[in-house]
């Protein structure tokens, strides 16, 4: 499936300047179709993790939000990291401060701290490592003592993993007011509508929608078991930007969003006239303190130390 020609004159444009500049551009499964039909490379988080960490190039433009710039920032400070738009920003990496979690560590008495990615530099510079829904289970299990560990800040992820390993993990109250939004009544009647349809959804979700899922995995979870299943109609629980490969990958299946609420504005800011205007005039450089980005960087290159699947 590709994108009519109305964006054309935009991805040429930004082809040209991501060539003078020896940049390269990154985008979040959630982007608007047009900017992942243009990018060099498209994924999750911890895939775009890893590009980040990997590229030679001297420019990388994320089409993401604030906190996954932070992070390319952190891993690569010999290169210029651009924020298309500084208003992407995500509710749910606001809802810990590094300061809330420093003085949460006082009371936790030496008990790990897993922070999913979707936190800000300060806060990944208080914890012992980073997480991405695709890999939690064995960060977890990866950094237990016999206290357990305290996960950031998404609960409806900390109590999923809580169902997948023996490990004792208490969280911070926190979520992604996207996922938030889905309840299990509406999964139920969309499965009622679409019965032959696999479930699959994502593990910020609420426990009650994941107790009703065929398969709960990260977004680069749903496309390989989309493409590699032998069902050909789906019903998915995450934001909306995920049906532009799913359904470019796999023409001869269906995908049904399991709610029109499952939009998240911040993502969808970012825009290609956002790409070209950051390229042109050299702007929202992301930056982190030097001594917030060495102990960030700690807890990201452990994480990505943790063996691949």
């Amino acid at each position: 499936m590709e994108l009519e020609n109305e964006f054309q004159e935009q991805h040429d444009q930004i082809r040209t300047l991501l060539k003078e500049k020896n940049g390269i551009l990154l985008a979040h499964n959630y982007m608007r179709d047009e900017i992942q039909e243009i990018a060099d490379f498209q994924g999750d988080s911890l895939y775009l993790c890893r590009q980040a960490a990997e590229t030679d190039a001297h420019i990388i433009v994320f089409c993401g939000v604030h906190f996954m710039a932070e992070s390319a920032a952190v891993l690569c400070p010999d290169k210029k990291v651009l924020l298309p738009n500084m208003q992407a920003g995500c509710p749910m990496a606001d809802m810990i401060t590094g300061d809330q979690l420093r003085k949460k560590k006082e009371e936790l008495g030496g008990m790990p701290i897993v922070a999913y990615v979707n936190t800000t530099a300060d806060v990944k510079a208080e914890s012992d490592i980073c997480c991405t829904s695709a890999n939690v289970v064995r960060v977890v299990d990866s950094v237990a003592n016999e206290k357990g560990v305290f996960m950031v800040p998404d609960m409806n992820l900390a109590k999923f993993t809580q169902t997948q390993t023996e490990t004792k993990i208490e969280y911070w109250k926190g979520f992604c007011p996207t996922h938030q939004l889905l309840q299990g009544e509406d999964v139920r009647a969309m499965k009622k509508t679409h019965p032959e349809a696999q479930f699959m959804a994502h593990p910020e979700c609420r426990p009650e929608v994941l107790e009703l899922a065929d398969h709960i995995c990260s977004t680069g979870g749903m496309y390989s078991y989309a493409r590699e299943s032998d069902h050909n109609e789906f019903i998915v629980a995450t934001e909306m930007g995920i049906l532009y490969r799913l359904r470019k990958e796999n023409p001869g299946k269906r995908f049904h969003l399991a709610s029109h609420d499952l939009i998240c504005p911040n993502m969808k800011v970012n825009t290609l006239d956002d790409v070209i205007e950051v390229l042109t005039e050299d702007k929202n450089a992301i930056t982190v303190p030097e001594e917030i980005r060495i102990k960030a960087k700690q807890a990201l290159d452990r994480m990505l130390a943790i063996p691949r699947d």
